[in-house]
This record gives structure tokens, C-alpha cells and sequence, in this order.
């Protein structure tokens, strides 16, 4: 029993736009967390940060995708 969610199109590209911008700097903040484990040894630390880095560089692909942004593919291929 699968349900269709209830979906309003009331987003703005300029809200689109602003969660692009937070997601690639929430992403760029994983990165650096990454490196900083990786310089202390925490392996951890590395392995959630690595994690969600990548779980970011969806968002900010389909993001961009959804903005029609030249040279980007689709995020499912």
C-alpha cells in the first residue's frame, strides 16, 4: 500500500538556490571534519564523516540537476 505524497510546487528557485548554497557548505564542513579525523587517527570520526559527505554530494547533484545547471546528469544515472 503505497500512498502519493502530497506535493504543493511552492518552492521558489530561490529557495532552491539557498539549499544548494547550505547543503555544498554543510558538505564542505564534513570534508574538513574528514580531514581532521584522518589527521588524529579517527577512524570513526573518518567513516560518519565520509558518510555524510557523500549523502551531500547527492543532494547538491540533484539540487543542481533540479536548477538545470549545464553539465550536470541525471542524479539517478
Amino acid at each position: 500500500m503505497s500512498t502519493t505524497p502530497n506535493r504543493t510546487y511552492e518552492r521558489t528557485w530561490a529557495e532552491i538556490e539557498e539549499m544548494l548554497e547550505q547543503a555544498t557548505e554543510k558538505m564542505n564542513q564534513w570534508k574538513d571534519w574528514y580531514d581532521a579525523c584522518k589527521d588524529e587517527k579517527d577512524k570513526a570520526g573518518m567513516k560518519e564523516a565520509a558518510r555524510n559527505h557523500k549523502a551531500l554530494e547527492g543532494v547538491v547533484k540533484t539540487l543542481k540537476w533540479t536548477l538545470g545547471e549545464e553539465g550536470i546528469s541525471d542524479p539517478l544515472n
